[in-house]
């Protein structure tokens, strides 16, 4: 093996580009990478086609924008690692989830059939498209009140986030898009069908985000009891599911001339961003938990014992990696809230210091919040800038700080919502545990590791040793592991993450001081999420009420 001079490609599809890197299939060396930036990025304020505008939390995307991701990067991958197309044996993708889209029997967008262009529904709605938090609230009620058995695997409420939610808001809005949407595919296992020219099914979104359960989805009675015309919505996703690692099929000639890689080399099956990133940072083993950070934050993990753990996002069996039970939780802002509080603006003296010193607005403040004490601003906030994903699963949340005086400084808040985001992954460790899921390791990838600071932060808060992956393109990563097992260079993906996963040993470790003096932080976040989450004030849901209200 140490000799094979075989590459494969990862492509990992994020919410505003895409990312393609050759990987060596013997060692998991990064050759060559290259990004593609989506021209139209998050659509969430108007239909680019029509001018039409859209509503409060709708996040749109558009899919010529993933193809040129096959046009663009991948090209120019190949071209950066100077890696002969002859080398590749195989191509695998990642791709942000819940993302999903209506399609005719042929895979065909509903958005690019020229009569559907100004309707918002025949477009795919993006992983954080929460405008249909009515529906999934009603789809939890029914399911909780009729004892449901699936309802348990998904921490008791399923997301507006995820397919059928989503589904049943298509169906509620916009009738005639519903009924002609043949397919309602996952971006997951679309791309896919662009590359390899069939369809396929993945079981990881099936059962993450696609309330597959055992072999099966919710009955056409339970959704007839939801809405009479709902009852057939199931038939426009049943498709034999195939495990992560196996292969799709082959590169179409379609897909060969986009890509410029050889006709009938190795697709693999399609998988999640944040799922596929656990083999390539050695995360398999029970009890490691991953914590994917960027805009948000994933929290995978394996482990050999099956619970019902309130709030998670769910439970499949071989959901991450192949013998175990794959659990998943997250929270729905972390990096978008940090840029938020950053783009929301500072004062000018701020942005005049960072760039005579060279800086970025989030290195000046890190820099000044690093000099603090442990609790010095005297704030505590939540984090629910774009709702709570878990334990509460409610994205009609909003955020909140408390403490702020004439004399809070702009560091001082930064701080207090980076801890925030601390606090909540503390939230659903400590909901795992008590359900009977040990957590003895954090393994953190993704963007925010660029943020030692924020690191030791969460090493602190929640009294664990911080691991962190060795690549900065874990998803890509991992995708380019999968494909190697797809292709048949490795016998399944324990053996491939041990060769081609990287990850760095206890990097970050808890401090005895802090960690005692954010518990009393932690406290107090903890009455926070109690209170505005659990009933104690429905504030935050009748500010959302009036905003929404105003907006129509």
């Amino acid at each position: 093996m140490s000799n094979d001079p075989a590459v494969v490609i990862g492509i990992d599809y994020g919410t505003l580009s895409g990312r393609a890197v050759v990987v060596s299939v013997a060692d998991g060396t990064e050759l060559g990478t290259a990004v593609h930036e989506y021209r139209h990025g998050v659509v969430d304020r108007r239909l680019p086609a029509t001018d039409a505008p859209l509503g409060p939390d709708w996040a749109l995307q558009i899919p010529q924008d993933w193809r040129d991701v096959l046009r663009y990067a991948v090209p120019q991958a190949l071209a950066d690692a100077g890696v002969a197309p002859e080398r590749v044996i195989g191509i695998g993708t990642d791709f942000t989830a819940c993302t999903v889209l209506p399609t005719t029997v042929d895979g065909t967008p509903l958005c690019e059939l020229e009569d559907l262009r100004d309707r918002p529904h025949a477009y795919p709605k993006l992983w954080r498209h929460h405008a249909a938090q009515p529906q999934a609230d009603r789809i939890n009620a029914l399911a909780a009140e009729l004892g449901e058995d699936w309802l348990p695997r998904y921490g008791g409420k399923i997301s507006s986030e995820w397919e059928y939610a989503k589904g049943l808001q298509v169906l509620e809005e916009d009738p005639e898009v519903y009924a002609r949407a043949q397919r309602w595919i996952e971006a997951a296992d679309w791309i896919i069908w662009e590359l390899c020219g069939r369809e396929t099914r993945n079981l990881c979104t099936a059962g993450y985000k696609g309330i597959h359960q055992n072999g099966r989805r919710p009955s056409p009675e339970y959704l007839a009891k939801l809405n009479p015309g709902f009852a057939d919505f199931t038939e426009k996703l049943e498709h034999p599911l195939s495990a992560m690692g196996t292969a799709a099929g082959g590169l179409t000639a379609r897909a060969a001339a986009w890509t410029g890689l050889p006709e009938g080399i190795t697709v693999a099956i399609g998988n999640v961003d944040a799922h596929v990133t656990n083999v390539a940072a050695q995360a398999v083993a029970p009890g490691q938990m991953l914590a994917v950070m960027g805009t948000s934050t994933c929290h995978i993990m394996n482990s050999d014992t099956l619970a019902e753990v309130p709030g998670m996002c769910g439970v499949v069996s071989d959901g991450v990696t192949p013998g175990l039970w794959g659990y998943e939780a997250g929270q729905s802002g972390v990096g978008d809230i940090f840029a938020w509080f950053v783009n929301s603006g500072l004062p000018e003296d701020y942005y005049e210091e960072a760039r005579a010193r060279g800086l970025s607005p989030h290195e000046l403040l890190t820099e000044k919040a690093a000099g603090q004490k442990v609790g010095r601003h005297g704030l505590v906030a939540l984090d629910w800038h774009s709702g709570n994903r878990s334990v509460l699963v409610d994205h009609d949340l909003s955020g909140v700080l408390i403490g702020s005086t004439l004399a809070t400084l702009p560091e001082d808040t930064y701080r207090a919502l980076l801890e925030a985001t601390a606090f909540g992954t503390r939230t659903i460790i400590e909901d795992f545990e008590a359900a009977g899921v040990g957590v003895s390791e954090l393994v953190i990838a993704g963007g925010m590791l660029r943020n030692p600071f924020l690191m030791q932060i969460y090493a602190d808060v929640t009294r664990r040793p911080l691991s962190t992956i060795g690549s900065e393109q874990g998803p890509a990563l991992g995708s380019a592991i999968h494909a190697a097992v797809a292709a048949g260079a490795y016998p399944d993906v324990y053996s491939a993450s041990k060769s081609m996963g990287k990850i760095n040993k206890n990097v970050y470790l808890p401090d005895e001081e802090r960690a005692r003096s954010y518990d009393a932080l932690y406290a107090i976040y903890t009455e926070l999420h109690d209170h505005f989450g659990r009933g104690g004030s429905d504030a935050l849901h009748t500010l959302r009420n009036i905003r929404n209200a105003a907006a129509s």
